[in-house]
């Protein structure tokens, strides 16, 4: 059998290559725009890379040229600090200062101080309690004046009645804000109100 032309041949493969990209295409377009966006994503951090690389070279060639400062003007440290003079005019190491303090302290309030100071040798961690019973709030809340009122609306379902009223008498002492004041009210009146209790 004798062979058919050459560009027969070639135009019969082309149409059955055609038809099988024809076949692929609808499988190949739903995977094109997680392609496009892959090879958009490369392509921007090949940028990038060659950006910070351009800095770093730049940073090198800018360095030779201009000295180092041995201390910036925004690095400042205790240790830079000057020390203040003692009240005898002579500086003090600032642990022998404190403890000076200290001492002439306990000796100005008389025993109840000794006391107090014995009682925190023996309980560590009662200075950091009372420091935290101190920084807390009205009804334990944390920063109450610097709560916005979605924030404290966020909280108000986990308190009580009486936690409540404790948040609107102070409220109402120190910045008396409308907004909050009415938003306490209106939650200690359903807080009240029977068959309400938290709801």
């Amino acid at each position: 059998m004798k062979p058919l032309p050459l560009p027969l041949r070639v135009a019969a493969g082309l149409a059955v290559e055609t038809v099988e990209r024809a076949r692929e295409l609808p499988r190949q377009l739903t995977g094109l725009p997680v392609t496009v966006a892959s090879q958009v994503l490369q392509f921007s951090m090949r940028v990038q890379q060659h950006v910070t690389e351009l800095a770093i070279k730049g940073d090198d060639v800018l360095s030779s040229l201009r000295p180092v400062e041995e201390s910036p003007s925004w690095a400042t440290f205790d240790e830079d600090l000057p020390e203040a003079p003692s009240r005898n005019g002579h500086r003090a190491e600032p642990a022998a200062a404190e403890a000076a303090a200290a001492k002439a302290g306990a000796t100005a309030t008389g025993a109840t101080a000794a006391e107090a100071g014995a009682a925190e040798a023996e309980d560590p961690w009662a200075a950091e309690e009372q420091a935290i019973a101190e920084e807390a709030g009205p009804a334990g809340v944390t920063g109450y004046d610097e709560l916005t009122l979605p924030q404290l609306r966020a909280r108000l379902r986990k308190f009580s009645a009486a936690e409540v009223e404790e948040l609107l008498a102070y409220e109402r002492d120190h910045q008396n804000r409308p907004s909050f004041t009415g938003m306490l009210a209106r939650r200690l009146g359903n807080l009240q109100q029977p068959g309400e209790g938290g709801q």
